[in-house]
């Protein structure tokens, strides 16, 4: 595509080189009574029009239709090739990044707005086509005509033909003084509406807050002044672009009055005709814009680079978890679950702040490991390492004696499912929602995973049931409803390791019944890790790992530990006092 529309580009070149001459025909020949071309005496006699005056006039008016549709011809080609090619490579580009972002690791998206990786997606994508028209295939054409018209031009009249391209310096100058600061003012207007975007998002994401707190004059306050923001970005950007083209137009102008007195002159003496006159001029306008155009190549890009930059952050960013290229399966499921092992492990989110210090755990297939603590412990971050969604500072994780390191991301993943205190849903129909972790399910095969959930009664109650279409993040669910459509679909993938991210404890205690049912059958014959407030399910555990400061303070089963009285004795008592009840475990 873009080899066509560059051929399409010097075809234009070539019409803009013809596009003066009718006039000169008119001109001169038709009317100042010069004698014809032999070129065009000949198409006359060919056609039996003779080498009359109304002849020579009928011949100047084709010529100038015939011009003009040839450059239709050509323009309606580019503004093809363009919107065909130029979108294509914009997607193209814009998946690159979707696919990037989808494997950029959680401390990645934890640091940045959803809104910002959206103005990448769906403002900054568009660089790839500037780069490519203002690089690639503009500086083409404006060559060709330069090298074109300036020939005619030079044939005409040298010395008329070197006052036009004596611009060409001033308008290389203005593009190199301002093309900076074009840059400069877009990347200042790309991020101030990336802020826009990105407190829009979190706003509308979370409208139940906003309204609970009565946030929404507040909201609208800071909207006007991120927005204010914006729009002052913008109109410096454009008073820069306003005043770059008033100073190549008075240039332009300037050079234009040279030439017009120049061969108004030479007119006058009878060194040129006048209609040689109106082609020189024609052509300067075309040697002007070319110029401008390519000179201008420069200000383009600068104007993109912020662009540019934002997208090759996200392309050059380290991926965080990546795949060595020697990675090896996991060896063959166990009947029961897997074996999990964290051997001396450290990790952190910041460099000399570790979470996790030297931690050594062991989960045999089949048993279910409780994981307690304290707020901010290190208890998600030690569960997340099995799915990898980070890799340790030091130490290893290893499933069935396998180094995480060194498995297959895709087939170590497909071997964990998670269920969260806060279920993520999708806003697509119930059945699509079950199957998402195992696509390709059955209608059938789908409604078992719901029964086995507990979830197949209130499904079957939705106004198209399955079919059902859930609203943003299941804002049409209860909590309990939404949690145990993340257990269906936890159910369906039937993975051999099982996390439980505190999955009861926003519950009431009759829902809770009603999860804690369809959490027995989701658990039974796997490895499970569950992050747990609830007493009830630590006490099902097989152990209990009591985490504080990063570090396992205790471990043991839930007897054990109440009879070794230490945190974990005292952690129970905090909430419940001194004798053991059914409660919640903080």
């Amino acid at each position: 595509m873009l080899l066509g529309i560059a051929v399409l580009s010097c075809a234009a070149a070539g019409v803009s080189v013809l596009s003066p001459w009718p006039l000169k025909l008119l001109v001169d020949c038709a009317l100042g009574g010069e004698a014809a071309p032999e070129w065009v005496s000949r198409i006359s006699a060919a056609l039996g029009l003779g080498s009359t005056t109304a002849a020579l006039v009928a011949f100047a008016a084709v010529g100038s239709l015939i011009v003009y549709l040839l450059g239709s011809v050509a323009d309606a080609g580019l503004a093809f090739g363009w919107t065909a090619a130029g979108q294509r490579m914009v997607y193209d580009l814009a998946g690159d990044l979707f696919a990037r972002l989808q494997r950029l690791s959680l401390l990645f998206h934890g640091k940045t707005p959803v809104g910002d990786s959206l103005s990448r997606l769906s403002g900054d994508a568009w660089c790839v086509y500037t780069v490519c028209e203002g690089v690639l295939v503009a500086p083409v054409q404006h060559i060709v005509t330069l090298a074109l018209v300036g020939s005619v031009a030079w044939r005409l009249d040298p010395k008329l033909a070197g006052v036009a391209f004596a611009v060409a310096p001033l308008l290389g100058a203005s593009a190199y003084f301002f093309g900076r600061r074009l840059r400069r003012a877009t990347k200042v207007n790309r991020e101030a509406q990336a802020r826009l975007a990105s407190f829009v998002h979190t706003t509308l994401g979370a409208i139940p807050l906003v309204q609970a707190f009565g946030a929404e004059r507040r909201n609208v306050q800071t909207y006007q002044r991120l927005a204010g923001d914006a729009v002052r970005s913008t109109r410096r950007g454009l008073v820069l672009k306003q005043v770059y083209a008033v100073v190549n137009t008075a240039a332009a102008t300037v050079g234009t009055a040279v030439v017009l007195y120049l061969g108004g002159r030479r007119v006058l003496e009878g060194a040129m005709t006048l209609g040689s006159l109106l082609v020189f001029l024609a052509y300067l306008r075309t040697i002007q814009a070319a110029s401008q155009g390519l000179l201008s190549v420069y200000g383009n890009v600068k104007g993109v680079e912020a662009s540019i930059d934002r997208v090759s952050e996200v392309l050059d960013v380290e991926v965080g978890v990546t795949e060595t290229a020697d990675a090896q399966p996991l060896p063959p499921c166990r009947p029961g679950g897997a074996e999990i092992r964290w051997e001396n492990v450290s990790f952190g989110y910041d460099a000399g702040a570790p979470v996790l210090k030297e931690v050594t755990l062991e989960v045999k297939p089949g048993q279910m490991l409780a994981v307690v603590g304290p707020t901010g412990a290190g208890k998600s971050t030690l569960v997340s390492l099995v799915p990898r969604f980070f890799d340790p500072w030091s130490g290893r994780v290893l499933i069935d004696g396998q180094d995480l390191r060194l498995t297959k991301l895709a087939e170590l993943r497909a071997r964990v499912s998670i269920v969260l205190q806060e279920p993520f849903l999708l806003p697509l129909s119930v059945a699509d929602n079950i199957a998402y972790g195992r696509p390709g399910a059955g209608r059938e095969e789908i409604q078992h995973a719901a029964i086995a959930a507990n979830a197949d009664a209130f499904i079957r109650a939705l106004p198209q049931g399955y079919d059902t279409v859930i609203g943003e993040r299941g804002a049409s669910l209860s909590g309990g409803e939404r949690q145990r459509l993340a257990i269906a679909r936890a159910i369906w993938k039937d993975a051999p390791i099982l996390i439980l991210d505190e999955p009861t404890a926003s519950l009431d205690a009759e829902t809770e019944a009603s999860v804690m049912g369809a959490l027995e059958r989701l658990t039974a014959g796997r490895t499970t890790i569950v992050i747990a407030h609830r007493l009830s399910t630590v006490r099902r555990a097989s152990a209990v790992a009591v985490i504080e400061g990063g570090k396992v303070a205790e471990f043991g089963t839930h007897d054990e530990l109440m009879r070794k009285g230490g945190l974990y004795r005292r952690l129970n008592d905090l909430q419940f006092g001194p004798q053991p009840r059914a409660g919640v475990l903080v």
